[in-house]
């Protein structure tokens, strides 16, 4: 069963019943406003599903704001019947325009949270970046490392072994894929592996340790996150390369 956070499934309730609320409200105005006035209303109730939540609540949302026109403001009325040509045509570009505009504004958002979300990344490489120019030591660089992996990962502990490789746990490899033995770990579907995972620091060539990654349960980090991590695995390596 798919799985949504707490926002999601409110906008999809939304979705289902903010056209309804809609279209009751201005019911007063039906003797006085054009049904194309009503239309345009209820576009607006779907863009507002779609800006706080995603594709599917704004679809929703169309399907709803169509079926509660024809409900409301179509001959004959509290039917789910259309008799007049003209509001055949309105109904029907209302759930075109509604789906289509709500999967704008859907994407829209989203685009909006995967810019903010870089501009973390890129604060955060930054900051490890400069600290890898200036840090007195290789060990300062290494427990800023393994405090933003905690956090980009979502993990429950971080640390680091220097210069071995024991055993063979999961690794995190510099494409961002989870290897398991020979296998790639679909993170997005089955999370990250229960044992530690192993993130090595490479620095001209030379081998220098790795960050023991301790997961939570379910963690499910994006391939961008997996990405930025091997990055600031990286910045260690510079720092060992430095001194």
């Amino acid at each position: 069963m798919a799985r949504y956070p707490t926002r999601d499934w409110a906008a999809l309730a939304a979705g289902v019943l903010l056209p309804l609320a809609v279209a009751a409200v201005f019911l007063p105005l039906r003797p006085s406003w054009s049904n194309t006035n009503m239309a345009l209303v209820l576009v607006v109730a779907v863009v507002a599903v779609a800006a706080m939540g995603n594709r599917l609540a704004g679809a929703l949302a169309a399907l709803s704001a169509a079926a509660w026109f024809d409900f409301f403001y179509t001959v004959p009325f509290e039917r789910f019947t259309i008799s007049r040509p003209s509001d055949i045509r309105t109904s029907v570009l209302l759930l075109v325009v509604g789906v289509a505009v709500s999967q704008l504004a859907a994407r829209a958002r989203r685009l909006k949270v995967v810019a903010i979300t870089d501009a973390r990344y890129l604060a955060e490489i930054h900051e490890t970046a400069q600290l890898a120019q200036t840090a007195r030591s290789p060990g300062e660089v290494v427990d800023q490392v393994k405090r933003q992996l905690i956090g980009l990962l979502d993990l429950d502990g971080c640390r680091f072994e220097y210069g071995t490789l024991t055993g063979h746990p999961p690794r995190l490899e510099a494409d961002g894929n989870v290897m398991v033995g020979h296998h790639r770990q679909d993170v997005g579907e089955f999370g990250l592996p229960r044992e530690e995972i192993e993130l090595r620091t490479f620095g001209n060539g030379q081998y220098y340790g790795r960050f023991m990654l301790a997961p939570k349960p379910e963690s499910r980090p994006s391939l961008q996150a997996r990405l930025v991590a091997v990055t600031l695995a990286d910045q260690a390596a510079r720092a060992f390369a430095a001194h």
